[in-house]
C-alpha cells in the first residue's frame, strides 16, 4: 500500500528532492543518503523500474493515485506519495509538472565503457554535447535505430538530468551508456585508443573534403563501428576527427550544410546501425 501524504506545508525536508535541489545537487547527494534523479510521466517511470532503477518517493497530483498512475504506485510499494491538487504542487516545484507525476529514484553505480561495448558492434560516442534536449533525443534515436551502447566524453551533460530524460522518453533506461573516462584529458587520446583495442572503427561526422558519404560500403560492412557526433555548433574537435579511421558526411541539398546533431544522429543511426 502506498504512503500517502498529503502536501500542507513546503517545509518538509522530503520535498527537497522536488523543491529545493538543484540537478547537481541531486546528482552529487548534497547531503542525501543517496545520489538522485527525478523522471517525470507515467511512461518514464515504468521504463526506469523495468530497468531496475530504485523508487525513494513519488510526487503526484492526487487524481493520479488511482488514475494514470495507478500501476506506477502499485509497483512502487510503500515509499511515501506526496499529493495535493495541482495549483499547489506548481507553487511548490515553481512549473507545470508533465502528466502530474514524478518520482525520485536511486542512481546506479556507472558502468564502464567496456562494459558497455562488450558485446556491442555499434555504439554512439557523444563529445561534449551539453545541451540535455539535444542529448535526450539523440538516445531516442540510438535505441530506435540500432544502435547498441552510447559513449559519452567526460564534458557531455548528465544522461538522467530531467529534461534529458523526458524527451528521451526513457530511453536512457534502455540504451547502456557511459563515460569515456572521468577525466577531460583522456579524450579523444586515451578514449580512442580504448575503442580501436575493442575493435572499434571509427566515423567521426564531420564536414570534410575528404569525407565519405554515410552510405558508404566500408562504413555499413564494419564488422564493429563506433559513430562519433559533435557538440552543437561547433562540431567535433580537430584532433577527433584526425583520430578517426573515417570522416562521413550526410549528403545534402539546397544548399544547406548541416544539420542539428539530434536530427544529424538519427539519420546517421539509421544507415549505418542496420546490419
Amino acid at each position: 500500500m502506498p504512503n500517502v501524504i498529503e502536501i500542507t506545508g513546503f517545509d518538509d525536508p522530503r520535498l527537497d528532492i522536488y523543491a529545493r535541489l538543484t540537478e547537481n545537487q541531486l546528482r552529487s547527494g548534497h547531503g542525501l543518503q543517496d545520489r538522485l534523479f527525478i523522471a517525470e510521466s507515467p511512461n518514464v517511470i515504468h521504463r526506469a523500474l523495468d530497468a531496475g532503477y530504485e523508487p525513494v518517493s513519488l510526487l503526484m497530483e492526487r487524481k493520479h493515485i488511482r488514475g494514470q498512475a495507478a500501476e506506477v504506485v502499485a509497483r512502487c510499494g510503500d515509499i511515501p506519495l506526496f499529493t495535493a491538487e495541482l495549483p499547489v504542487l506548481k507553487e511548490l516545484t515553481g512549473f507545470p509538472l508533465t502528466r502530474g507525476v514524478l518520482c525520485a529514484m536511486k542512481r546506479k553505480p556507472l558502468l564502464t565503457m567496456e562494459e558497455v561495448c562488450r558485446e556491442a558492434t555499434r555504439v554512439a560516442v557523444l563529445e561534449d554535447i551539453m545541451n540535455p534536449t539535444n542529448l535526450g533525443a539523440v538516445f531516442r534515436s540510438a535505441a530506435a535505430l540500432g544502435m547498441d551502447a552510447v559513449l559519452l566524453t567526460p564534458a557531455c551533460t548528465d544522461p538522467l538530468y530531467r529534461r534529458c530524460v523526458r524527451v528521451s522518453m526513457g530511453t536512457v533506461f534502455q540504451v547502456p551508456w557511459a563515460y569515456t573516462s572521468s577525466e577531460l584529458s583522456d579524450w579523444p587520446g586515451p578514449g580512442m585508443v580504448r575503442l580501436e583495442a575493442m575493435g572499434f572503427a571509427t566515423a567521426a561526422m564531420a564536414l570534410r573534403e575528404d569525407s565519405v558519404a554515410v552510405d558508404d560500403p566500408a562504413l555499413l560492412t564494419a564488422e564493429k563501428l563506433a559513430v562519433v557526433l559533435g557538440t552543437e555548433g561547433d562540431g567535433l574537435k580537430n584532433e577527433t576527427i584526425a583520430r578517426c579511421g573515417y570522416t562521413v558526411r550526410i549528403p545534402m541539398s539546397h544548399g544547406v550544410d548541416s544539420l542539428n546533431v539530434a536530427a544529424a544522429s538519427a539519420v546517421a543511426f539509421w544507415v549505418l546501425g542496420r546490419r
